[in-house]
């Protein structure tokens, strides 16, 4: 495993395979979080914690305890547990020392446990057979590439805010036609070191 490969696996989770632009994984955080910029960061920083907690669990207990007892097959179910055991850290630790993000952040906070970018992560790894460092910097490029995605779209919607928009498109049909508009400008890392 060399330098220049962990590269491309980070710039990888970063943008050519943003879960969010590019693989449409956490879409329900992504377009519900995204109206302020300060709760798209938070939850960003959530995410990539529990990405990178839920990868250097799920990859030795894959690894190591599962594939060798024959019992891959609970991959999903034991994953899920871990991803909503960090989670409830995630939680517990911005209620008592963040309560006004925590606050910000509603509903969308527990649905780290089943946002679809976490689980992904850890699928990804497995599939694509990464080692452990492998996995962990993908986890943290995919974290990475989720907060880029927060923090472009946050930055879209604050000024759709002041923005004429006709009657029609505005609320929802407005947000959509915009996520798809910054997805879109994330087709032109296709390719990027053959990724």
């Amino acid at each position: 495993m060399d330098k220049s490969s962990l590269f491309a696996i980070l710039i990888g989770g970063l943008l050519v395979n943003n879960f969010v632009l590019v693989q449409f994984l956490g879409i329900c955080p992504f377009l519900g979080v995204s109206k302020k910029l300060s709760s798209a960061v938070g939850m960003s920083l959530a995410v990539i914690f529990v990405m990178l907690m839920a990868t250097a669990a799920t990859w030795p207990i894959y690894t190591l305890v599962l594939v060798p007892a024959g019992l891959a097959y609970l991959q999903t179910i034991v994953f899920i547990l871990i991803i909503a055991a960090l989670v409830q850290l995630v939680e517990i630790v911005l209620k008592r020392f963040v309560p006004q993000l925590y606050k910000s952040l509603g509903i969308y906070l527990p649905l780290i446990t089943t946002n679809c970018a976490v689980l992904g992560v850890t699928f990804l790894n497995i599939d694509r057979n990464f080692g452990f460092v492998q996995s962990l910097v993908n986890a943290l490029g995919s974290g990475g590439g989720f907060l880029i995605a927060m923090v472009m779209f946050a930055g879209v919607r604050e000024r759709l805010e002041t923005a004429p928009i006709p009657e029609r498109l505005k609320g929802l049909p407005i947000t959509l036609i915009s996520a798809s508009l910054v997805s879109l400008s994330f087709t032109g890392f296709q390719g990027l070191f053959g990724l």
